[in-house]
C-alpha cells in the first residue's frame, strides 16, 4: 500500500474506533451538528490513567459544542479495580470497563483510545508505576496515538506533580508531557515512521492541564476557562447534562451521576507549546484553509449547512454529494480523508439507510456452517442502488445491482462455512498472555484501538453517480424479554471448549480429591481425550479420559488429584485433543453479559490453582452478605464450608443465629442499602455469640461508608498498603485469632495478589485490638488493617486486607 494511503487508513480506523457494534441512525439534530462539524478542522486529545478519570463535560463540550474531533486516551483499561456489578476482576473487569468507556463516548461524542499498560492496582509513586509498566513502551504507545490522531491540543487530567494521589494518575501526566515533544521528533520511535504503520511526526500546538477545582485550582488563577455548563439549544441539554449520562455508563464503578445545570467554569493551565490567552484554540486554524485548495469546499459546506433541514435531511444529499466531488479533487491529506469519511456517514444517515449483516448464531468454530442474512433499507426518497455485497467466509463479491425502494427491506440469505484456518477472535489485547504489565499486541496497527472486529461485511451503495462503501461488523441480533432487541459481535471460537471447575482447589490433607473438567463441542461432532496436568509431585488419575460429543453437547470428566504430603502449591492445566486433529484445546469460554454494554466473549485458560496445606477448620455453616461482588464465597466452599448467600429479606427478618459465622463482602455498606439499614441485626448476632467479619468498605461522600457500623467507633481512612509483598507484622502473635484453629505467620502472606490492603481504619476505640501491621516503603506503620473486638458473647472483625483477591 502507498505510504500516504497507509497513514490515511490508520487515521480513519482510529476515527471509527468508538462506533461500537450496535447499529443506529442519528436524529435530525445530531445530523445538523454533524454537517456543521464538517467545517471544523481541529482536534483535542485528553489523556488520563483509567476509565472514569476523563472529564466527560469537557469531552461533550468540545465534541458537540465546539465540534472538534475529540478523544480520550486512557492509559489503562481499569483491570486493576473493583467491580460493583459482578464478580469479574482482572481481564474480565478490564473488558467491562472498555465497553463502558465506549458507551460513554457514544453519549458525549468523543472517541476512545488505550495504551497496552495493565492496570496493576493502586500505586503511590510515579517511579513504581513507570518501572512496572515500562516507561519507554507506554510512552511509545502515547506517541503512536498522537501521531495517528494528530491533535492540535493535548489536555492532561492530572498535574504531574503528585497531587493526583494515585501513581498511575501522575504517570499519565508525566508521559503526556514527554510525548508532546517526542511525537514531533523523528528520532524518537522511528519504527513507527516506517512500515507497516507509515506514521509521520506530529507537533501539537499546546499542552494544557485541566486544572479542576479538586486540585485546588481556581478559574480566576488560570489563563483560559471553558464553560462546560453552557446549553445547546439544538440538543436541548447542557454539556454537563450530557456528561452525566456519559459518566453514568461507568456502572461497574458505581458512578451514576446527576445532570448539572447552570454555568460550570473549567480552568486550564498552560504547560508546553504556544500559550493560549483567551481560548483553547488560540492561534489554531480550525477551518478548511489549513488544507491546500480547501476554500471551495468551505464555501460549499457553509451553503449546505445553511440550507440543511433537520426535518428533511435527505433534501441536502445532492448538495453534500457536490461537496464530496470537490473533496475528491483535493490532494490526499489526513483531514480530507477524515472529513470525507464523516461526509459519507452523513449522506447515508440523511437517507436513513439501514445496513446490517447478521448471523444465525453468536459464535461458531472452524468447519461450522453459518447462515448470513444481509438487510438494506432506504428510508428516504433519494434514489439508491445496492451495487454489491461482500461477506466474510464467502468467496467472491455478491453483485446485486438492486435499486432500494423507499422503506422496503432488501434481504439476502447466504450459506457459509468457516474455513479451517479461521482464527479465534477474543478481545485482541487478550489473545496472548501479557508480558509483565503490558498487554501483548503483535499488530502495531491495533495498538491504541479500544476493540477490533475483523469480520465485516462490505456494502457498495450508489448514490447518483457516486459510490459509498460501508463496512459494518458481522453481528448476532437477538431479543430478550426484558431488555428487548440486543446485538453482539459474532465470535470465532475453538471447536472445543475446556474448563476446570473452580479457580482454586485447597487440599487440607494428603488425601485425593475429585476435580471436574467440562468439555463442550461447537457445531460439529467430536471424539478424543482430555488430560489434566498437575504440578511436580502431585498425581492425577486416570492419565486421560476419552470423550465423545455431539454438536453443541456438553460433558464432564472427573480426575482424581492427589497432592504432595507436604504443603505446596501450583497450577492444574486441562487439555483436550480431538481424534484426527493436531490442535490442542486449552481454553474455556466466558460470556460477560450486562444490559448496559454489548455481550462480550472471553477465552479463559483452562487452569486452576491447587494448594496443599495443613488446614484445621472450625464451624460448618457460613452466611455471606454479598457486596460489590467477589469470589470469597466460592473460596470458602472450596475449603469445606457450607456457604449461604444472605438476602436483603434475611437481613431484615431471617434467623441469623443459624450461622457459625457471617462474612460481609467488600463494599457491602456502599453497594447495598439493606446492609446499612439492618446493621443493628448483624451486631445483635455478634452479641448473641456470633462471629462477624466485615471486609473493606470505602469512604463515601453520601454517608454510605463503614464508619459507625461496628459495635464501637472506628474511622476508615484512605490509608492503604499498595506494595503486594510489603512485610506484614503480627502485633499479637499469641492472640487466639492468630493461633487457633491454625497458627498464622508471615509466610501466609506470600504470593499476595495486587496490594496488601486499602481503606484501613486510622482511628478506633480502645476496645478494638489491632492484629496486623504493614506499610509501604518510607511510610509509617498502618496498624488498622485488621481490627478485633469482643462484643457481648461474640467477636467482630473489620479488615481492609485484600483477602477478596
Amino acid at each position: 500500500m502507498n505510504p500516504v494511503l497507509q497513514l490515511l487508513s490508520g487515521t480513519l480506523a482510529f476515527a471509527a474506533a468508538s462506533a461500537g457494534v450496535v447499529p443506529s441512525n442519528p436524529n435530525g439534530a445530531q445530523l445538523a451538528l454533524a454537517v456543521d462539524k464538517l467545517s471544523v478542522l481541529t482536534s483535542v486529545l485528553y489523556v488520563a490513567a483509567h476509565p472514569d478519570d476523563e472529564n466527560t463535560a469537557l469531552l461533550s463540550y468540545l465534541a458537540q459544542g465546539r465540534l472538534a474531533r475529540t478523544a480520550y486516551l486512557s492509559v489503562t483499561r481499569g483491570d486493576g479495580g473493583q467491580n460493583l456489578i459482578g464478580t469479574e476482576l482482572g481481564s474480565g473487569l478490564g473488558l467491562i470497563r472498555t465497553q463502558e468507556l465506549l458507551e460513554a463516548r457514544r453519549r458525549d461524542g468523543a472517541e476512545q483510545f488505550f495504551t497496552r499498560a495493565v492496570d496493576f492496582g493502586y500505586s503511590k509513586s510515579v517511579e513504581e508505576t513507570l518501572a512496572v509498566w515500562g516507561r519507554d513502551e507506554v510512552l511509545g504507545d502515547i506517541v503512536r496515538v498522537i501521531r495517528r490522531f494528530r491533535p492540535d491540543v493535548i489536555v492532561m487530567r492530572f498535574p504531574g506533580d503528585g497531587r493526583g494521589g494515585h501513581g498511575h494518575h501522575t504517570a499519565s501526566a508525566v508521559l503526556a508531557t514527554e510525548a508532546f515533544e517526542a511525537a514531533a521528533d523523528p528520532a524518537r520511535y522511528p519504527d513507527q515512521l516506517g512500515a507497516p504503520e507509515h506514521l509521520e511526526p506530529w507537533q501539537a500546538k499546546r499542552l494544557v492541564w485541566d486544572a479542576a477545582r479538586f486540585f485546588g485550582a481556581s478559574p480566576g488563577d488560570q489563563e483560559v476557562t471553558v464553560d462546560t455548563g453552557s446549553y445547546s439549544p439544538l440538543l436541548g441539554e447542557s454539556f454537563t447534562e450530557i456528561a452525566a449520562r456519559s459518566r453514568s455508563m461507568h456502572k461497574s464503578q458505581g458512578f451514576g451521576a446527576t445532570g448539572r445545570r447552570g454555568s460550570n467554569l473549567d480552568p486550564f493551565e498552560h504547560r508546553l507549546g504556544e500559550k493560549a490567552t483567551e481560548d483553547l484554540f488560540d492561534g489554531i486554524d480550525t477551518t478548511w484553509t489549513r488544507v491546500p485548495g480547501g476554500g471551495r469546499v468551505a464555501a460549499e459546506l457553509a451553503a449546505a449547512a445553511d440550507a440543511f433541514d433537520a426535518g428533511d435531511p435527505a433534501a441536502s444529499v445532492p448538495a453534500l454529494l457536490d461537496v464530496r466531488r470537490l473533496m475528491a479533487e483535493l490532494p490526499p491529506s489526513p483531514w480530507v480523508e477524515l472529513k470525507r469519511a464523516e461526509l459519507d456517514r452523513i449522506v447515508r444517515d440523511a437517507c436513513g439507510l439501514w445496513l446490517e449483516a447478521t448471523t444465525d448464531k453468536p459464535s461458531a468454530a472452524p468447519g461450522d456452517d453459518l447462515e448470513l442474512r444481509v438487510r438494506a433499507i432506504n428510508r428516504s426518497a433519494v434514489p439508491l442502488r445496492l451495487v454489491s455485497v461482500e461477506l466474510p467466509f464467502v468467496d467472491g463479491r455478491q453483485k446485486v445491482g438492486q435499486g432500494l425502494t423507499y422503506n422496503e427491506t432488501w434481504e439476502l440469505d447466504v450459506q457459509a462455512t468457516l474455513p479451517a484456518s479461521a482464527a479465534a477472535t477474543p478481545p485482541y489485547w487478550l489473545a496472548e498472555p501479557p508480558r509483565g504489565a503490558l498487554f501483548t499486541v503483535e499488530d502495531p496497527n491495533l495498538i491504541g484501538e479500544p476493540e477490533h472486529h475483523p469480520h465485516r461485511a462490505r456494502f457498495t451503495i450508489a448514490v447518483g453517480d457516486q459510490e459509498l462503501v460501508v463496512e459494518p461488523p458481522l453481528l448476532y441480533r437477538f431479543t430478550e424479554r426484558v431488555e428487548g432487541e440486543r446485538y453482539r459481535a459474532f465470535s470465532v471460537l475453538p471447536r472445543l471448549s475446556v474448563e476446570i471447575e473452580g479457580a482454586v482447589h485447597v487440599f487440607a490433607a494428603s488425601a485425593s480429591r475429585p476435580v471436574t473438567v467440562t468439555l463442550k463441542a461447537g457445531a460439529s461432532d467430536g471424539a478424543g481425550s482430555a488430560r489434566l496436568e498437575a504440578p511436580a509431585g502431585w498425581s492425577v488419575t486416570p492419565a486421560s479420559h476419552p470423550f465423545r460429543l455431539a454438536a453443541g453437547q456438553t460433558t464432564t470428566v472427573v480426575f482424581d488429584v492427589r497432592p504432595t504430603s507436604a504443603p505446596s502449591s501450583g497450577d492444574l492445566r486441562a487439555t483436550a485433543r480431538v481424534d484426527g486433529e493436531t490442535a490442542t484445546y486449552t481454553s474455556g469460554v466466558q460470556i460477560v453479559d450486562y444490559p448496559h454494554i454489548p455481550v462480550q466473549t472471553l477465552l479463559v485458560p483452562a487452569q486452576a490453582r491447587v494448594v496443599r496445606l495443613d488446614l484445621a477448620r472450625r464451624g460448618e455453616h457460613i452466611g455471606y452478605v454479598e457486596g460489590a461482588g467477589d469470589e470469597v464465597p466460592e473460596a470458602l466452599r472450596r475449603v469445606g464450608f457450607e456457604v449461604d448467600m444472605i438476602s436483603d429479606a434475611e437481613l431484615a427478618s431471617g434467623d441469623l443465629g443459624t450461622y457459625d459465622a457471617i462474612v460481609v463482602g467488600v463494599r457491602a455498606y456502599n453497594a447495598r442499602p439493606a446492609v446499612r439499614e439492618h446493621n443493628q441485626r448483624l451486631l445483635d448476632y455478634v452479641a448473641a455469640g456470633g462471629t462477624l467479619v466485615v471486609q473493606y468498605n470505602t469512604i463515601s461522600r453520601r454517608g454510605e461508608g463503614p464508619s459507625g457500623v461496628g459495635p464501637y467507633p472506628f474511622e476508615v481512612s484512605r490509608d492503604r498498603v499498595s506494595v503486594e509483598d510489603a512485610p506484614v507484622r503480627f502485633l499479637h502473635p499469641e492472640h487466639p485469632l492468630m493461633t487457633s484453629p491454625n497458627r498464622l505467620g508471615p509466610e501466609d502472606f506470600d504470593g499476595w495478589v495486587q496490594e496488601r490492603g486499602l481503606y484501613f481504619p486510622d482511628q478506633w476505640d480502645e476496645r478494638y485490638t489491632p492484629m496486623l501491621s504493614s506499610n509501604d516503603p518510607g511510610e509509617p506503620p498502618r496498624d488498622g488493617g485488621l481490627l478485633y473486638a469482643e462484643f457481648g458473647d461474640g467477636v467482630y472483625i473489620y479488615t481492609g486486607y485484600s483477602f477478596f483477591r
